[in-house]
């Protein structure tokens, strides 16, 4: 009664402007509605997100007219474009403490953003403020919200109030409340890991809608884990028990049928946990078997619960009874003149075929009306059940009515599909090799270069391995089949160039293998192959190398060779192509032609197709090549995983040019670092004041305050200017400070160390009432002795499935010939690291070059050259003349020989001339980065020298 009141208030405000909205408003929709275009449409939205956004943004808006433009909004963005604009403007009225307001706020947020969206930061409080509201409508709003807009980074910001909600006193919170814990283990698993057992006991709410809510989560957590949940077997049985039996309220029915999606949920799950579980199916037989009886086959939806039941009884363990009843449940759906039920009585029957193939020769003419059905979907789905009921006996049939198929349809996809269909029914159940040979010829003939390429590779191989059944006079027989059937085929137009391909590599092995073809014969075969397809260089590759193949059987044969003229014209034309490998190849059949028989016997020999080829990886025939070079000085080998994206110094040219052997970035973490050693060089003494040497870091090294004292960097210089670093703050990075203590002028050793550190996842009645009315119905139709003779040859043999045996067609015997024997040995690799002196006691923090501090002139002369102290940072078993010559200093040696501890040493410097404009270059750049100026171009002398 009260519904009744609140549609007669509705219609009475429609009536005076159509559910509280404006004329306005109406005749925007009545516009949308009676558009003839979709030009005439966009003109209509357009014309109105130009009015909207001149309105929505004026100021002392009532509340009500918001809310129209909110729902004016909401039909721009449903057609499609957009309104963004008006995006906060929803967000904003999610606040207001009006029912009706809030709920169109969220009714359009939800529709507006999405959970990455940046407002739903600011819609995250207002959700939980919801959340606790004692109006349970206001509370069923935001879990609306929760489950559309929460994402990973805000579930723990909700999920104690959610939680909260599974047990309030309505049940439509309580309802929705798992629904958004639902939605939480989708989105983020280990979220609600630990409230899983939630759901178990809410399938004992008293509420049916709250129980049948939790059989979704529960049907997800099943699916992944169903052992542990077979206890819950007898609450699934007892819950579908009460349902059948129509203990439910009526408002759960549907067609006259009892919560009709419950049943199909639990019946799902059940066949989950019934799937290999003797003891588990028994629980589930009688209830099952209720339902067979009880449920009404007259409407769509009772025939879904049927099929549904179908399915679990295929999964669960078989009982003779139930299979019985499933049988008579399909043999009405394929009765019956609906499309949809033959589908589904099709599907059915292919489930059911697996556990007792007889029951498809029950139903043997319906399924051939279906085979000639012109509803294409059907017919596909009676051709997947044909496949399952493949064997020897019907396999010339049914393979036979997939090629003709084949050939009448344009969709490639599906084309593929039956292509791989026939050729593996025809390796598996082949009655004979010729049969076979003619089946793959149409196959690859008519599907094309649609055919996997791996079909041809398995087609060339059983032929060269033969069945595998020891029967060598049975093997040469299917050669010579297939011989003569590719010649026979090689002169038709337009190939596929996988086919092609098959032709040639035959005709290569086994072209005159029998006797019964000369070779000039082939030759020619292929020669004209390789003219008539002159695009094709895979097909061009395949023939020379075929032409190959003859001529040195022939002359391992000892007979004599005779090259015809087209043959001898392809080797020469082959010999000056732009492509390399047919030139190769053009040069190798030359190569053996002009060999003698025993070595033709050693690099050709005959039928070694299928011999097991053996590689040495690791190309331990060059160690002793390796230990030589080694000794004379050449750089080792650095493997690749170790040289990705460094730079290698070694490989300069000249002053000016660089070499990168890898254009990628490295992301993993540098390697530990490796102890010091004592460099082999001896200290050189320097002077008191230290050069400023800046050492290039790794940005993504954590920096480690260090609170030793360092000495400050200075550089004096003829022009007195140097950078000053003595207490002054970094620009970026953690706040540091430059220690201001002074040099020490009697260090032996240049003592620079770099403070970086490395940074260690449903009667019986009824049914047989509806049954016999409607066989009376049904007229008796005459069967026609084509369909008799069909049926006969679908059906009519043994049924049992009948496979060859894995002693079979060698198909299955990859490890013959797919497989590679590795012969691997350690290989020499040396590897050398820098020998460095470290210091652990001093630490100096990176230099800040942006300090723009004032000049200090210094009044000393500097005593050391500072491109000398760049020799420090190198391995300092360089000989120091060699610094331009074949063995450059690697720089990057100071990224991968991090001492631990943090610190990084370095070797004392070693004597080496440099140019004699260093220090102007130097002293010019440095002046015009303290006055702030950013130089106009590059110095070429600096970095001339600087990389010298």
């Amino acid at each position: 009664m009260e519904q009744l009141k609140t549609i007669g208030r509705e219609l009475a405000m429609g009536s005076q402007g159509g559910f509280g909205q404006s004329k306005e408003f109406l005749d925007l929709v009545k516009s949308i509605g009676e558009a003839r275009s979709k030009a005439e449409e966009d003109r209509i939205v357009l014309r109105e997100i130009e009015s909207l956004k001149r309105r929505i943004v004026e100021p002392g808006i009532p509340k009500r007219k918001m809310k129209e433009y909110i729902i004016r909004l909401v039909y721009v963005e449903m057609l499609g474009h957009d309104a963004s604009f008006g995006y906060i403007h929803a967000v904003k009225m999610t606040h207001d403490d009006n029912l009706v307001l809030k709920r169109t706020g969220y009714l359009a947020v939800t529709l507006f953003l999405n959970e990455d969206h940046d407002l739903i930061i600011l819609i995250v409080n207002t959700i939980q403020k919801d959340l606790k509201s004692d109006n349970y409508l206001i509370v069923c709003a935001a879990l609306n919200a929760v489950c559309k807009l929460i994402n990973e980074e805000t579930i723990p910001a909700v999920l104690p109030q959610v939680v909260e909600l599974l047990g309030h006193s309505k049940e439509a919170v309580r309802k929705k409340a798992i629904m958004a814990l639902h939605r939480f283990y989708h989105k983020s698993p280990s979220s609600v890991s630990h409230l899983l057992s939630n759901f178990r006991k809410k399938l004992c709410d008293s509420d049916p809608g709250v129980m049948g809510a939790t059989l979704c989560p529960l049907f997800d957590l099943i699916t992944n884990d169903a052992n542990s949940y077979k206890d819950l077997v007898v609450s699934f049985v007892s819950i579908l028990k009460q349902v059948a039996e129509h203990r439910l309220p009526k408002a759960y029915d549907y067609h006259q049928l009892p919560a009709p999606f419950i049943q199909i949920r639990l019946l799902k799950i059940l066949a989950l946990l019934g799937s290999g579980d003797k003891q588990a199916s028994e629980h589930m037989y009688t209830v099952v078997g209720d339902i067979f009886r009880k449920c009404d086959s007259s409407s769509n939806i009772g025939n879904a619960v049927l099929y549904e039941c179908i399915c679990c009884v295929s999964s669960i363990h078989l009982n003779p009874k139930l299979l019985e009843a499933a049988a008579d449940v399909i043999a009405r759906f394929l009765k019956s003149d609906s499309h949809n039920l033959k589908y589904m009585g099709i599907d059915a029957l292919g489930r059911l075929i697996k556990l007792s193939p007889e029951i498809a020769e029950q139903h043997q003419l319906a399924v051939i009306d279906c085979l000639e059905d012109p509803d294409d979907t059907l017919k596909r789905k009676t051709f997947e059940l044909l496949y399952k009921m493949t064997k020897s006996s019907n396999v010339e049939v049914i393979v036979d009515r997939m090629i003709d198929y084949m050939i009448s349809i344009n969709d490639n996809h599906y084309k593929t599909e039956i292509a791989s269909r026939c050729v593996e029914l025809a390796e598996q159940f082949a009655p004979s090799n010729h049969w076979f040979i003619q089946t793959m010829n149409k196959v690859f003939e008519h599907a094309g270069d649609l055919v996997n390429i791996k079909v041809a590779h398995n087609l060339m191989r059983l032929i060269a391995e033969g069945f595998g059944e020891d029967d060598d006079t049975a093997d040469s027989q299917l050669r010579s089949s297939a011989v003569e059937s590719y010649l026979h085929i090689i002169g038709e137009p337009k190939l596929p160039s996988v086919f092609l391909q098959v032709i040639c590599w035959v005709l290569g092995e086994y072209g005159t293998a029998d006797g019964k073809f000369s070779a000039s014969y082939i030759t020619g075969k292929l020669c004209d192959v390789a003219e008539s397809y002159s695009s094709d260089e895979t097909v061009k590759g395949y023939a020379v190398t075929a032409l190959m193949k003859i001529y040195a059987f022939e002359i391992a044969a000892g007979r004599k060779l005779d090259i015809l003229p087209e043959c001898q014209s392809l080797i020469e034309e082959l010999s000056a192509s732009h492509s390399t490998d047919l030139q190769q190849r053009a040069y190798e059949l030359q190569a053996v032609i002009g060999l003698d028989v025993r070595a033709i016997g050693s690099i050709m020999p005959s039928d070694a197709s299928c011999e097991d080829i053996e590689v040495d990886k690791s190309l331990s025939f060059l160690n002793g090549y390796v230990e030589k070079s080694l000794e004379k000085g050449a750089q080792p080998y650095i493997p690749e995983n170790e040289r990705f994206g460094m730079v290698n110094i070694s490989n300069f040219r000249n002053q000016d040019q660089l070499e990168v052997t890898s254009h990628g970035l490295r992301f993993e973490a540098y390697e530990l670092p490796k102890p010091s050693v004592q460099s082999r060089t001896p200290p050189i003494s320097v002077a008191s004041s230290t050069e400023l040497v800046p050492v290039p870091e790794p940005s993504y090294y954590r920096e480690t305050p260090q609170t030793a004292p360092v000495p400050s960097s200075s550089d004096t210089g003829p022009s007195g200017l140097k950078l000053r670093l003595d207490g002054v703050q970094k620009k970026w990075g953690k706040p540091t400070y430059s220690s201001s203590s002074a040099s020490t002028s009697n260090s032996s050793s240049l003592k620079v160390v770099n403070g970086a550190t490395q940074v260690d996842g449903v009667s019986s009645g009824n049914s047989k009432t509806h049954e016999t009315s409607y066989d009376s119905r049904r007229p008796q139709v005459e069967i026609s002795e084509e369909k008799q003779k069909l049926a006969a040859s679908l059906f009519g043999g043994s049924s049992k499935t009948e496979r060859r045996s894995s002693t079979g067609h060698k198909v299955a015997k990859a490890s013959s010939h797919a497989s590679e024997k590795f012969h691997t040995s350690k290989s020499t690799t040396i590897y050398s690291a820098d020998n460095v002196v470290e210091k652990p006691n001093l630490v100096q923090p990176p230099p800040d070059l942006l300090d723009l501090g004032e000049p200090i002139v210094a009044s000393i002369a500097p005593s050391v050259d500072p491109f000398r102290q760049l020799e420090g940072l190198l391995d300092s078993t360089q000989d120091p003349g060699t610094f331009g010559g074949t063995k450059a200093p690697d720089f990057m040696a100071l990224y991968a020989e991090t001492p631990a501890g943090g610190r990084s040493a370095v070797t004392n410097p070693s004597q080496i001339s440099k140019g004699p404009n260093v220090k102007e270059a130097l002293e010019k750049d440095a002046l015009v980065r303290q006055m702030g100026v950013t130089p106009s171009g590059q110095n070429p002398n600096l970095f001339k020298d600087l990389f010298g």
